[in-house]
């Protein structure tokens, strides 16, 4: 009989890649995760892991066995969560991670709903932005996340999560008063090639979208500033250190007197900021959770559309 509890750290060797990574994922030591992983390849009989550079990968037999982990792990998922439906009494704590404009727009007034539907419900709140929060909810560390798709993020059909889409918003250009463009109703990214730009860190979602949208529109653009707070990154436009773009609604209730904001106009694809949340596949349908992400869903409905 294979040991579930054994395949939670297969999924997590399988995602950090390393038995250390794994075992701070899953604040077990290193030697436990290894006498773990030796006592399942005893259950099934397989070598399931093979050493690759510094880490390790997962053999055929692992790949197969990782497959089977993830619709296991769904089930016991849903399994507690009808056990605790049948429990009755939605009450407890539910930790979502979310990046700061989400937790601003949305999450935020899907706690003071809370409070008002569902007492018994208490949120904990993560900072965090995709590329953290997924990780953390894969390893437990959350229950659900609010993010921003980006450049190599699992996808929607990914095994083990449940994900639901709640709205998607373009970037706005942010330019300083006397650049040549700023009295144009619209501007074309390609009109921007030969400016310099404030930007976000690479491991931020929005620098994901403003390289694509840059790379579609037929350039690089040229990072000579970044920061990771947009008040910052407007300030520099501002003071004319370079243009950027910047998701619409992280520009409401921003000081703009200094910046002018003017919407990407011309032809390919635009500059959008598609946000969903996401739970444990399985775990949807928790008592505590499902509340939770239909607030997030009714709040995100209540954003303007322009």
């Amino acid at each position: 009989m294979i040991d579930p509890r054994r395949l939670r750290i297969l999924r997590a060797v399988a995602d950090h890649r390393t038995v250390t990574a794994a075992a701070a994922a899953l604040y077990l030591t290193p030697s436990a995760v290894s006498q773990q992983l030796a006592a399942l390849e005893q259950e099934t009989g397989h070598a399931l892991l093979t050493r690759s550079g510094r880490g390790v990968r997962l053999t055929a037999a692992g790949e197969i066995l990782l497959s089977h982990a993830n619709e296991v792990l769904a089930q016991l998922e849903r399994a507690e969560a009808e056990l605790a439906a049948y429990a009755g009494g939605a009450a407890g704590e539910v930790t979502v991670a979310a990046f700061a404009t989400g937790i601003a727009e949305v999450l935020a007034p899907a706690i003071a709903r809370l409070a008002l539907d569902h007492p018994g419900i208490r949120l904990r709140v993560r900072d965090a932005e995709g590329d953290q929060s997924l990780p953390m909810l894969l390893d437990g560390e959350a229950d659900v996340v609010l993010a921003v798709e980006y450049r190599g993020w699992p996808g929607a059909d990914d095994p083990r999560l449940s994900v639901l889409p709640l709205y998607a918003e373009p970037f706005d250009a942010v330019l300083p008063p006397a650049h040549p463009l700023a009295g144009l109703p619209g501007v074309a990214l390609a009109d921007l090639a030969d400016s310099d730009w404030v930007g976000q860190y690479p491991a931020n979602p929005c620098y994901d979208v403003t390289l694509l949208a840059c790379e579609s529109a037929g350039f690089q653009p040229r990072f000579v500033h970044s920061s990771d707070d947009f008040r910052a990154v407007v300030a520099l436009v501002g003071a004319g250190a370079g243009v950027a773009l910047i998701p619409r609604s992280a520009l409401r209730g921003m000081d703009l007197k200094e910046v002018q904001i003017r919407p990407v106009i011309g032809p390919g694809p635009s500059a959008m900021r598609r946000v969903f949340a996401a739970t444990r596949r399985g775990a949807e349908s928790h008592p505590l959770i499902a509340p939770v992400l239909s607030s997030l869903a009714r709040e995100a409905g209540r954003l303007p559309t322009h």
